[in-house]
């Protein structure tokens, strides 16, 4: 292992961690909603109703995530798609985005993994089915192009909040709220993934594999769209570190990492 890797290796289980809890939580409040037996579920008849409480648990997960010391600290990607994307503005060492992608799967497998061995009998339920990730009824073309549009949205947000000092503090609040209305409003079309990571935790575990491909193309392409868009408009260097988080005193690994040049936020806290 290289130098980077001996003294990266915790931004990397922090990544495992941080995605691992997300579908432990995404398992949970699926079940608490959806599970027939849930005494939730027969109080809330109204799928809609449940969808909507469902993004506010998982928006709210996501945020916890993001503001928590560990998302503090390795930057709060928890998405293949985020990593690869701000590989491609330059803001990522190519090794620390190997080993973050490769995080980020073990640890959201890892997440599935306790949620089933915890009460297996429940997150197997098809109503639950491992908070699988499919297309809708409309089909795996209307699928594509709803993950390609909310990951444009997302990585788009991101990188105009993140990068606007004013507003920088609540680039993990936008995110959060984006996954709660994704899931409110866009989960009938594909399930609402934008993470490749996110969708094979699951899928390894339901052993469903439905319109993989969809999940593991969109979102990527979607981000990296947005952040061509993003560099055309204000340029390579407006874009400053690869964390979504950086009001914070927790060291950064990618600001030592910037192609020779300092980066406006290169002290913690800055």
């Amino acid at each position: 292992m290289s130098h980077t890797g001996k003294h990266h290796w915790p931004e990397y289980l922090m990544e495992a961690a941080g995605l691992g809890l997300f579908m432990l939580s995404a398992c949970f409040f699926t079940a608490l909603l959806e599970h027939p037996a849930s005494p939730i579920r027969q109080a809330i008849p109204a799928p809609v109703l449940r969808r909507i409480l469902i993004g506010l648990a998982m928006g709210t997960t996501a945020v916890c995530l993001i503001y928590s010391p560990w998302g503090q600290q390795s930057g709060a990607h928890y998405n293949p798609s985020v990593t690869l994307t701000f590989l491609r503005l330059g803001k990522v060492a190519p090794q620390d985005a190997l080993c973050y992608v490769v995080a980020q799967f073990l640890g959201g497998v890892a997440g599935v993994l306790l949620a089933a061995y915890l009460a297996d009998s429940i997150i197997a339920h098809p109503a639950v089915h491992y908070a699988v990730t499919a297309p809708g009824p409309n089909g795996v073309g209307i699928a594509f192009l709803a993950e390609l549009a909310i990951t444009f949205v997302l990585m788009s947000v991101i990188l105009r909040v993140s990068n606007t000092p004013a507003l920088a503090h609540y680039t993990g609040l936008c995110a959060g709220a984006l996954v709660a209305t994704y899931i409110s409003i866009e989960a009938p079309l594909s399930g609402m993934s934008m993470n490749p990571a996110r969708t094979f935790a699951s899928a390894f575990t339901a052993h469903s594999w439905m319109a993989l491909w969809v999940y593991f193309t969109a979102p990527p392409l979607g981000m990296l769209l947005a952040a061509e868009v993003y560099r055309r408009r204000h340029g390579a260097a407006a874009v400053g570190c690869a964390k979504l988080h950086h009001q914070n005193h927790k060291r950064c690994i990618f600001c030592a990492y910037h192609a020779g040049r300092v980066l406006p936020h290169s002290v913690a806290g800055e």
